[in-house]
């Protein structure tokens, strides 16, 4: 029977941890590992995973703070299973998560990343009724780059093989092998999958369901957008070299795909000025997601422009009121 690697990263989540590894450790698929990784929390994170490594399905291990890619390295270099996954220590999996992925790599050879859909959790941990719900199928570099089918990296698994072909030695730490770079503290799930996808032959393909439960967090998030999207166009230096012609053709859309997710990330924390400038940058570098994705790049301008026209305090009144009808 396959045998599964479950990696999750750790950093101050004292609060929600206790949920992940009760999540995890209720999966159905019997044959498992639970490798959390301490990332030099100063919380009570630690002493709550340590609790939980009386199971035998469960490891700790305690680094320095490296930062996700990071934890997910120290991760990746000390897992057994065939395949991969990783829970970020806010979020939770379904009990037959891990079944439904390992008997999508059994019936398909040639997927190496499967990836399920998401529901949404508040930061109380209660569902919000919301979902990512990706495309499964037909997954190209494109898509990847421009759309992000994954959603995030507690939606995904990939076979190990994947892994150890785009395993690499930092020239900071030639001793270390790594997998997500950590000189990302941004972009590094969708830099390590466009990797995959311009490096590999593997195929990405998703399975059906809401199978990961993906929380998310509120406050102070446009305070970050500048950060994120100096992080993204690093990314795309970064990679262009392996594939120039790819990158020429599809970053003016990919760029206004992003450009609108940190507008809608903008609009989510109030902050409509910043929002209503995110949304005329996507709009400037390409029309593609108006014309692609029309009902959802119109929602977020005129979220946008309402915020901007009546202030947050209005629209939280507004959708106060609206909630509780």
């Amino acid at each position: 029977m396959t045998f599964a690697s479950i990696i999750v990263p750790a950093y101050n989540v004292a609060s929600t941890i206790e949920e992940t590894l009760a999540s995890l450790l209720a999966q159905t698929h019997p044959e498992y590992e639970i490798i959390v990784v301490d990332d030099g929390s100063r919380d009570d994170t630690p002493e709550i995973a340590t609790r939980f490594a009386r199971n035998p399905k469960v490891r700790v291990i305690h680094q320095p703070n490296r930062g996700l890619a990071g934890a997910r390295n120290t991760g990746i270099a000390a897992a057994r299973g065939e395949i991969i996954g990783f829970c970020d220590a806010d979020d939770h999996w379904l009990p037959e998560k891990l079944a439904r992925h390992v008997a999508h790599f059994e019936r398909a050879p040639e997927v190496g990343v499967s990836y399920s859909g998401s529901a949404l959790m508040d930061d109380a941990g209660r569902l919000t009724g919301m979902a990512q719900t990706p495309r499964l199928t037909g997954i190209d570099p494109s898509l990847i780059f421009k759309r992000n089918p994954i959603g995030n990296g507690s939606a995904v698994m990939l076979r190990r093989a994947v892994l150890d072909e785009i395993a690499f030695r930092p020239a900071s730490e030639p001793a270390r092998t790594c997998w997500f770079d950590e000189s990302f503290r941004q972009s590094e799930d969708i830099e390590c999958w466009l990797r995959i996808a311009l490096s590999t032959e593997w195929r990405f393909e998703g399975i059906a369901g809401a199978l990961t439960r993906y929380r998310i967090n509120s406050g102070g998030l446009s305070a970050a957008t500048d950060r994120q999207l100096a992080a993204w166009e690093r990314m795309v230096e970064k990679l262009e070299p392996l594939n120039p012609s790819f990158f020429e053709v599809n970053t003016p859309a990919a760029r206004a795909y992003q450009l609108r997710y940190l507008a809608r990330r903008a609009v989510s924390d109030m902050d409509g000025a910043r929002a209503l400038r995110l949304c005329r940058a996507s709009l400037a570098s390409s029309a593609l997601p108006l014309l692609e994705d029309t009902g959802k790049t119109l929602v977020t301008l005129a979220a946008a422009g309402v915020l901007r026209l009546i202030g947050a305090g209005s629209m939280r009144a507004a959708l106060s009121l609206a909630g509780a009808r």
